[in-house]
């Protein structure tokens, strides 16, 4: 056993013990060999995973979001310590600190995440050698992994070394389905919850980066991957571009084409129930304005004119009379 799988045990046994337990529940129904039911099992252990780590993610998406509602406060800085880094730094710091921003919490899900996902890499290339990794499996299920197979190929195949067309197919079209959700998903963040003065400057160009690096990165690392893991990552990023798009729809960034459509959401349900909500500056708003002016300006010229009579001094032998 090398260092580095000393130290990523624990992270074995947690792997191995959760596809087990799913194992276990997909076996009556599709057999303890099928390659279905360790499929399965990959997107069982993927949900776990990725339920612990929401409280992570809602905290990444704050973070995305506040770092690019703070662009236009950053470049004000660089405009003014431009000249000057060590006080650039500073402010930039203070910046943070009085938003309650952290600029590395984008980035801690995909951290937390990464040594999982070694471990898993580990399990299944161990499974595609017959190497156990994890007290939760053992020789039996490990061979029962290793021949499993999934539209023909076999769940500890690769692209490279394939013996047939077939699991080079296979392995092409997730390779291509991972990549895609991945290009998707931060897509998806800089074009919805993104406003327009975040599309400009060295954020917007660390997130074009990010854009057109990232999916060619797993394009390229995924000719190496077993299709367990394809099957696994493929799975996350679906998670991922769903679990982003309820938040986005759900809680958008002012000042953001997605925070428009919630506005605007919010108007056309406030109309069904009758409520008659406008958005200021809509033109029902406008309109609604103008048609009150209106009606005012008739009800004032409807109405009739009132006369205030003054009290007039009765003469004294009057005053007597009565």
């Amino acid at each position: 056993m090398t260092w580095y799988d000393t130290i990523l045990s624990p992270l074995y046994f947690v792997v191995s013990w959760i596809m087990r337990s799913f194992h276990t529940i997909f076996s009556p129904l599709l057999g303890p060999d099928s390659g279905w039911t360790w499929a399965l099992s990959i997107v069982g252990l993927v949900v776990v995973i990725r339920i612990l780590l929401i409280p992570l993610f809602v905290r990444q998406i704050r973070a995305s979001r506040n770092m690019a509602l703070l662009q236009p406060k950053v470049r004000e800085l660089q405009k003014k310590y431009g000249h000057d880094r060590e006080r650039m730094g500073q402010e930039l710091m203070k910046l943070y600190k009085e938003s309650g921003t952290n600029p590395f919490s984008s980035c801690m899900p995909i951290l937390l995440q990464s040594p999982i996902f070694i471990a898993l890499f580990r399990v299944l290339d161990g499974a595609a050698n017959g190497v156990v990794r994890g007290s939760g499996l053992n020789k039996d299920l490990v061979d029962s992994l290793r021949h499993a197979t999934i539209f023909g190929a076999q769940i500890s195949d690769k692209f490279i070394g394939a013996n047939s067309l077939n699991v080079q197919i296979v392995t092409v079209v997730l390779i291509l389905l991972m990549t895609a959700t991945t290009f998707t998903t931060q897509r998806q963040l800089m074009r919805k919850n993104m406003p327009p003065e975040a599309l400009t400057g060295q954020y917007a160009q660390q997130q074009k980066i990010l854009l057109y690096v990232l999916p060619l990165v797993f394009a390229v690392g995924g000719v190496n991957f077993p299709v367990g893991v394809l099957i696994y990552w493929f799975t996350t990023n679906l998670w991922t571009m769903g679990q982003q798009f309820w938040v986005i729809r759900r809680n958008p960034a002012p000042g953001t084409p997605a925070y428009e459509a919630f506005q605007h959401r919010k108007s056309r349900k406030a109309e069904r129930k009758g409520v008659g909500v406008l958005l200021p500056g809509s033109k029902g708003a406008q309109n609604g304005a103008a048609a009150a002016a209106v009606d005012g300006s008739e009800a004032e010229a409807a109405a009739p004119a009132v006369r205030r009579v003054q009290p007039q001094r009765l003469p004294r032998s009057k005053r007597k009379s009565r």
